[in-house]
């Protein structure tokens, strides 16, 4: 039995994984311009909620590094993998700490997410130039991230609760 669960979930994490790889490309496609650059939907973020909800902490490390990895070889640099990756630490981690707390609904979460993201990726990008000035772009940055973090809370809360529903019967 053990044997079959672990195929099952290799099977699952695969299908994140290819899933997230798609959606990052998906988003390659979407001409989003606000006049800052790198500001985007977060569609492969779908894939880190719903993990984060559905597989675990481990699991949606491993999801979600190999999407970065796998986005920023095929579509970007090691600059952009470099942001994602910014971005995606301080995400994720907030996002754990709010989950592990109860402190918000999965909403709630991804909206974090998508702030937390930004303020991630700033970061970075003030470290890259070694220029303070960046930060100007932090309150649209904050706005964008807010407003990305609830649409897709809003899809990833109709996702999680047809992937649990799966997940529970293997």
């Amino acid at each position: 039995m053990k044997k079959k669960y672990s195929a099952h979930m290799a099977a699952l994490y695969g299908m994140m994984i290819a899933l997230a790889f798609v959606l990052s490309f998906v988003e390659t496609l979407i001409p989003i311009s606000l006049g800052i650059p790198g500001v985007k939907l977060g569609l492969a973020n779908l894939v880190t909620l719903a993990g984060l909800f559905t597989v675990g902490i481990r699991g949606t490390v491993v999801i979600s590094l190999l999407r970065i990895v796998l986005a920023g070889m095929t579509f970007g640099n090691m600059f952009s993998m470099l942001y994602s990756l910014g971005g995606w630490a301080l995400s994720l981690f907030l996002m754990v700490i709010a989950r592990k707390r109860n402190w918000f609904g999965i909403s709630g979460i991804s909206i974090l997410g998508g702030v937390g993201h930004n303020i991630g990726q700033i970061c970075v990008a003030a470290l890259v130039v070694q220029q303070a000035g960046v930060f100007f772009y932090l309150p649209l940055l904050l706005l964008a991230g807010t407003g990305a973090g609830l649409v897709i809370g809003i899809l990833g809360s109709m996702i999680i609760v047809r992937i649990k529903g799966f997940i529970e019967k293997l």
